[in-house]
């Protein structure tokens, strides 16, 4: 009978198996509300979760917020779009927590546009954002001269001051030019229903500099090709964003909270021949 929880997105993956596969033996209660942070939840899991009257709620800070700096709060307003709309805003991060400032900024040091398209920096500054590490008053940059904390989350902010997570700094695919979000890429892939987990890299290329590689994990008896996904994500991805390469794996690495260990994947695929 417990009413509120939470977990990274991993965890949830494998509590919905669990429910899919013996519906009589585990239960939850529709009262259940589940707090979702460390990594974004595929939208496909949401509705999942929705479909058993269970709400998640999308929080998002890192350790120096202390942790939760916005949050993706439920109101009337997202409740009277339509379904698809509905499902997107859900997906997002959400707005600032009361007493967090934040803001959005490119790779100039521009502050993007609140129209939901531009990508950038997100930085923030308040009353519980750290504004130095212990004994370490430098700390690589990771604080701006006016004094804006720099996350390295790549996002994007709508009209409404909601930020939607598209990658971190140092996971973002710049191939011929043009950068990619690898987590727009693994949360559609693991909307096919023969994908059971999926991690996106990239991996150098001789003429791309870098190109999209997807690790996927199957579910149990579950086949599929990478032709297969590779047509199911150009529904929505154009051509040049679409993995080159896909290997079927029987695990991905995790962080000990549960978060991909991307680190690991582009170790282990670092020289992929094309």
């Amino acid at each position: 009978q417990v009413t509120f929880t939470g977990a990274v997105p991993t965890i949830w993956l494998s509590v919905m198996e669990a429910l899919e596969k013996e519906p009589t033996r585990w239960k939850l209660s529709p009262e259940l509300r589940i707090a979702i942070a460390g990594s974004a939840a595929p939208e496909s899991l949401i509705r999942k979760y929705d479909g058993r009257g269970i709400r998640m709620l999308h929080f998002w800070g890192l350790t120096e917020t202390s942790p939760a700096a916005t949050n993706c709060r439920n109101d009337r307003e997202m409740d009277q779009l339509p379904k698809d709309e509905h499902y997107a805003a859900r997906g997002r991060q959400g707005i600032a927590a009361p007493f967090v400032d934040l803001r959005v900024r490119d790779d100039n040091d521009h502050e993007v546009p609140w129209d939901g398209t531009g990508r950038g920096e997100v930085q923030l500054r308040g009353p519980w954002v750290a504004s130095s590490y212990y004994k370490s008053p430098d700390a690589g940059g990771k604080w701006t001269g006016d004094g804006w904390f720099r996350t390295g989350d790549v996002v994007n902010i709508d009209q409404h001051g909601s930020i939607k997570i598209v990658d971190r700094t140092k996971d973002m695919i710049k191939s011929g030019g043009e950068w990619i979000s690898s987590v727009d890429l693994e949360n559609a892939l693991v909307a096919h229903p023969a994908v059971r987990e999926a991690a996106v890299v990239g991996v150098p290329h001789p003429k791309w500099a870098e190109r999209p590689l997807a690790a996927v994990v199957l579910r149990p008896d579950a086949t599929a090709t990478p032709d297969e996904l590779r047509n199911f994500l150009g529904v929505t991805f154009a051509k040049w964003q679409l993995p080159d390469a896909f290997v079927f794996v029987d695990e991905l690495p995790h962080t000990s909270t549960g978060k991909l260990l991307k680190s690991a994947l582009r170790e282990t695929y670092k020289d992929w021949k094309w």
